[in-house]
């Protein structure tokens, strides 16, 4: 899941007694592991958080071609192209699912795609990082997609059902994605030249630390996740699948010979975890609030991207108005 600080709209969990009847019914459906779906009765902070969370995560999906896009064009070998030409296009198909899943919901996408244009919405922060090298493909295959696949099967089982089943094919697709990336990082760490290694580890230590931003900031500072994690729309607290990432990743750093950029990291044997360092989250809010070294690119180019495509919508339109006219003759 690419969604950060989604909110709620409810700061503390209310307890059972505070709920209305149709509110305790609901919440005993997903006690149950009951499936909501779009026509079912749901409380409005439900439906707005899902709202609010899905076309996030679908911002991200559109967003996040742009850095690896900007490759496709000096891809080493044709091989490498018509690989990262096939990644790119599957984000665009993810970003189409989950807007489908969020109209369920009410709402249009004319709508969100407006709120991301306006700076109203919201995209994951990772997005808004420069790819420098060629190593930074790799990195955002690894680390990036690899921290998006801990997030989002969960979300295969969450509560909601047009969002639980959109995500079953967007992580098979993301596991390819992530394992495109860890193999250009192998044949560059293990089997390229010094300078190419070289290359990867710098790329490591600048991705490294965002990536691990990606969910989210520290439970104690994520007022929301209590209330998400109530209606299972999230199964699983930030700093649990933050953990995750890191005790996954360190030993596939080990394999490529890449060094994690974070002196304090180490083996805890008493919790059988890594212990890591203290994330920067100053740099995680300032790149939220539109900081970050990439974040008035990136808008500009999907502003851009919408208003030359305008002309193709209009076309469509046309097209569907006069067939249902010729079918209504």
């Amino acid at each position: 899941m690419y969604a950060q600080l989604v909110e709620t709209g409810v700061k503390k969990v209310r307890g059972v007694d505070e709920l209305t009847g149709p509110e305790q019914a609901f919440q005993r459906r997903i006690d149950d592991g009951v499936r909501i779906e779009a026509k079912d009765w749901m409380p409005e902070a439900y439906r707005k958080t899902l709202i609010r969370q899905i076309s996030q995560h679908a911002h991200s999906e559109i967003v996040g071609m742009l850095p690896e896009g900007n490759w496709l064009t000096r891809a080493p070998s044709l091989k490498r192209k018509a690989i990262l030409l096939a990644k790119v296009q599957d984000e665009a198909g993810h970003g189409l699912y989950l807007y489908s899943a969020a109209e369920t919901l009410g709402v249009s996408r004319d709508q969100l795609v407006d709120d991301l244009h306006s700076g109203k919405a919201k995209y994951s922060s990772i997005f808004n990082y420069p790819t420098l090298t060629w190593a930074d493909i790799g990195m955002i295959g690894w680390l990036v997609d690899g921290s998006a696949i801990i997030n989002q099967i969960p979300l295969c089982r969450c509560s909601y059902g047009p969002y639980a089943r959109a995500m079953v094919r967007v992580c098979k697709e993301e596991s390819f994605h992530q394992r495109q990336g860890y193999d250009l990082l192998i044949e560059m760490c293990r089997n390229g030249t010094p300078e190419q290694k070289a290359m990867c580890q710098e790329a490591f230590n600048r991705w490294w630390w965002p990536a691990l931003m990606m969910f989210g900031p520290p439970d104690g500072d994520s007022p929301n996740s209590a209330q998400s994690m109530q209606w299972k729309i999230k199964l699983f607290s930030n700093d649990e699948l933050r953990q995750k990432m890191v005790d996954q990743s360190v030993p596939q750093a080990e394999y490529l010979g890449l060094t994690v950029p974070d002196p304090d990291l180490k083996w805890n044997a008493e919790r059988g975890h890594y212990d890591f360092g203290e994330i920067d989250w100053s740099e995680f809010h300032a790149v939220l609030k539109g900081n970050g070294p990439c974040n008035r690119e990136r808008l500009a180019a999907r502003v851009k991207a919408h208003e030359d495509g305008a002309w193709v919508r209009d076309a469509l339109v046309a097209h569907a108005d006069k067939q249902a006219r010729r079918k209504a003759a």
